[in-house]
């Protein structure tokens, strides 16, 4: 089939429909595709950065609280999602090209920043607070990125194409938390200095920990050149309150209850779980551990601490191949019977959880089957969570006209962003126990929702 290639005036198109498969421009589809998927990445990575390299600083010489590092790890989320408002109704104003570009640029303040600071023990908690809040710049990303994806393809093809795109993009969480203890190994980054690295009952190393920051800025500067290149964007035009009618829609609440469901949950546990492992069945449990650094004791004798740093990469990673995996599935099925199953699946991975969250410290047997559990409910959490952000991410553009379908992935990505920043302050005011379980009620609520008005024979909204 013989395409035409679209007219542009600068880099912006003047006629684009998708759906016309005769005008339909595949190659500059799946080009932005690929360029946006590539910069998103970078943006999680950036977003999630402070995740991993907060668990760690006072093994570098800090003296924070446990509520302290908790709220600098909630931090990225709270500003994601407050970013994400402004990044949601960026698309339609300034185009792909412009927002992609200068976006990707933006990232180089948190990630130079952390790079450096991370190297002096003495600065202050507000100034890592600060770049905490500038990684958000990452999070908010997402919700002028994949409104502006979905414009390219036809609605037959959006579970694919925005779970290929939001499922890589997820894989940066992983990426910066499994490549940060190799890369903290060498001096790539040495005119900086090294640091002493003190692990409870282990003698200190010598790290370079600002590589787990610097080591992304040429990545960011050749994604903002290729995006400046290759981008165009589409004539999707809308005023501020032209893309806030998407509130008049009963459907818009709906699907961000169901999303905060799914990605608050992934987020939210991506940023917390090196914390949570820590102060659970590590060194932060006054229970097991007496003390800190190399003077460290182990009360429990027999148990082997457990290094954050060797799992936390696990549950994004597979929360996010699951994003990839289940895509092509909801395009086939539909997305609201995979977000069914994603519903009751969480909510019986927090159930199997919940009495993981209160460490048995009687043996180092008890410990270690408690910690099993704990690992194995959390995964059980990140696998039902992708699988939920792949189908809730079809649903949306089956559900909404076009202009709307964008909106509503930006308004309910923005909501869910918080995840991060509601998990650290509900593990901070509350037992994690008590704060799983108002996250399984909230699962039945979402099974409740999903199965009445979009998946049932008959449904009001059949997605």
């Amino acid at each position: 089939m013989v395409t035409t290639t679209p007219t542009t005036k600068g880099d912006w198109l003047l006629a684009w429909d998708p759906e016309d498969e005769k005008t339909w421009d595949k190659k500059l589809a799946w080009s932005t595709l690929t360029v946006t998927t590539f910069t998103l990445t970078l943006c999680f990575a950036a977003w999630f950065l402070p995740s991993a390299i907060v668990p760690k600083l006072n093994a570098l010489g800090f003296a924070f609280t446990k509520e302290q590092l908790y709220w600098m790890a909630a931090m990225p989320g709270l500003s994601g999602g407050l970013l994400r408002l402004v990044w949601m109704v960026l698309p339609p104003k300034i185009g792909t090209r412009k927002m992609v570009a200068l976006t990707t640029l933006l990232l180089l303040l948190p990630v130079v920043g952390w790079g450096f600071e991370v190297t002096n023990p003495d600065v202050p908690y507000w100034r890592l607070m600060a770049l905490a809040f500038l990684a958000g710049i990452g999070g908010g990303a997402f919700s002028g990125f994949m409104p502006s994806t979905s414009y390219f393809f036809p609605k037959r093809l959006q579970g694919t194409v925005l779970g290929i795109q939001a499922g890589i993009g997820n894989f940066g969480v992983s990426l910066v938390q499994l490549l940060t203890p190799w890369l903290i190994g060498f001096g790539m980054f040495a005119f900086l200095g090294s640091q002493q690295m003190a692990v409870a009952g282990k003698a200190p190393v010598t790290v370079w920990y600002q590589n787990s920051a610097l080591v992304y800025v040429p990545f960011i500067i050749v994604g903002a050149i290729w995006a400046y290149i290759v981008l165009k964007s589409v004539p999707v035009k809308a005023n501020i309150k032209q893309q806030f009618d998407i509130f008049r829609n009963q459907d818009t609440w709906w699907m961000t209850v169901l999303y905060i469901m799914t990605f608050g949950t992934f987020s939210g546990l991506s940023a917390q779980f090196g914390l949570l492992m820590a102060n659970l069945y590590g060194s932060g449990n006054p229970h097991i551990v007496e003390g800190a650094g190399a003077t460290a004791t182990l009360l429990v004798e027999g148990y082997a601490l457990p290094d954050p740093v060797a799992y936390v990469f696990l549950g994004p990673l597979i929360g996010a191949g699951a994003r990839v995996a289940f895509s092509p599935l909801t395009d086939k099925m539909g997305g609201a019977i995979w977000t069914l199953v994603s519903g009751v699946g969480l909510f019986g991975s927090i159930l199997y959880t919940i009495p993981a969250l209160t460490p048995d410290t009687s043996s180092a047997a008890a410990l270690q089957g408690g910690f099993n559990q704990f690992l194995g409910g959390m995964l059980a959490i990140f696998l039902f969570s992708g699988i939920g952000n792949a189908s809730t991410f079809k649903q949306m553009p089956m559900i909404f006209e076009r202009r709307q379908a964008g909106g509503v992935i930006g308004w309910t990505g923005a909501i869910a962003a918080f995840g991060p920043f509601l998990f650290g302050v509900g593990l901070t005011l509350m037992p994690p126990a008590t704060f799983y379980l108002i996250g399984a009620v909230w699962a039945i609520a979402c099974i409740v929702i999903t199965w009445w008005r979009y998946a049932r024979p008959g449904a009001p909204r059949k997605s």
